[in-house]
């Protein structure tokens, strides 16, 4: 978990390589059952098509199909889910419903902790980059509180649990890998 600009889907394909699971990214999924024109991506498009949320309960089920593939069977780390703490009470049922297949509950929670002023630095730097015109100072600003309103409270869930691990996100790739895989005791 991470807001903007953290780089925790950097981390997330190099932290899945080095468990040998699966990354399961919630961008990925969407991107393959749309391509894929599966029952849900069609479902999730017309949200899409109109401007709105796709809806949890489309969401949770790509993400369950997703999760029963063979390659996140013997491990994964999400990217991107769960973002609400109603997807954290599904994610516990479909890893209750998986427990047959893999090992019920989660290990741990990875949270990269950077400063707000240094993620819309660098967002801005990215937006420069990448010309990315609608990522302005101020629609940053804005996704940066969207996060932290919406995250918050998934990350006292998962502090509460003991599974939570706070991650000084700020150095090289392979400094914060490096952090992630010593609090992981990989």
């Amino acid at each position: 978990m991470g807001p903007p600009g953290a780089g925790k889907g950097t981390q997330a394909v190099g932290l899945a390589e080095r468990i040998g699971g699966a990354h399961v990214s919630t961008g990925d999924i969407f991107r393959a059952n749309v391509s894929e024109q599966t029952e849900l991506g069609r479902t999730a498009q017309r949200y899409m098509d109109a401007g709105e949320y796709v809806p949890d309960e489309v969401t949770n089920a790509m993400v369950r199909d997703r999760l029963a593939q063979d390659d996140a069977l013997k491990g994964f780390v999400l990217d991107g889910y769960p973002r609400t703490v109603d997807q954290v009470e599904t994610l516990d049922g479909i890893l209750g419903e998986l427990d047959g297949e893999q090992e019920a509950g989660l290990d741990a929670v990875v949270a990269l902790v950077v400063d707000p002023e240094e993620l819309i630095a660098r967002l801005l730097k990215r937006a420069e980059t990448s010309g990315r015109a609608d990522d302005t100072e101020e629609v940053i600003r804005h996704r940066q509180e969207v996060y932290t309103a919406e995250t918050a409270p998934l990350l006292q869930v998962y502090g509460e649990r003991g599974l939570l691990r706070e991650i000084d996100g700020v150095g090289s790739v392979d400094e914060v890998a490096a952090r992630i895989a010593a609090a992981l005791d990989l």
